[in-house]
């Protein structure tokens, strides 16, 4: 069974960090791209972060550029999301997924695996 588990969330104040991770089991994504959407109570879920296969090509929504970094270590079946200077509109659940393809996708509905989400709540 393919498992994509994330963690790290949690509760922090504005301007503060928190990191997340996503474990894959059942099967290795070493040659697939994979993600991070996220999803606001009442909002629609929405694209997040990016990377390719290798780790080497990376794409953020305009709103967290320069403050979320994507990375992924394949010999862990790992991927992470490192959240700096963290505002009020961060607040969503986080989800990790991905895609049968080497190359970033930032549309939702192509995915194929996706975790449970993981809360993140930023105080003002």
């Amino acid at each position: 069974q393919v498992q994509l588990v994330e963690s790290g969330g949690g509760l922090v104040q504005a301007g503060g960090s928190l990191g997340l991770s996503c474990t894959a089991s059942g099967r290795t994504f070493s040659n697939d791209a994979m993600g991070w959407f996220r999803q606001a109570p009442g909002k629609k879920r929405e694209f997040v972060a990016g990377i390719n296969w290798r780790g080497g090509a990376t794409n953020y929504r305009d709103s967290v550029k320069g403050r979320f970094t994507i990375s992924r270590d394949n010999t862990k079946n790992t991927m992470y999301l490192q959240m700096n200077s963290l505002r009020p509109e961060d607040t969503a659940v986080y989800y990790c997924a991905a895609v049968l393809t080497s190359g970033i996708v930032t549309t939702d509905r192509f995915y194929n695996y996706w975790g449970q989400g993981t809360q993140v709540t930023v105080s003002s």
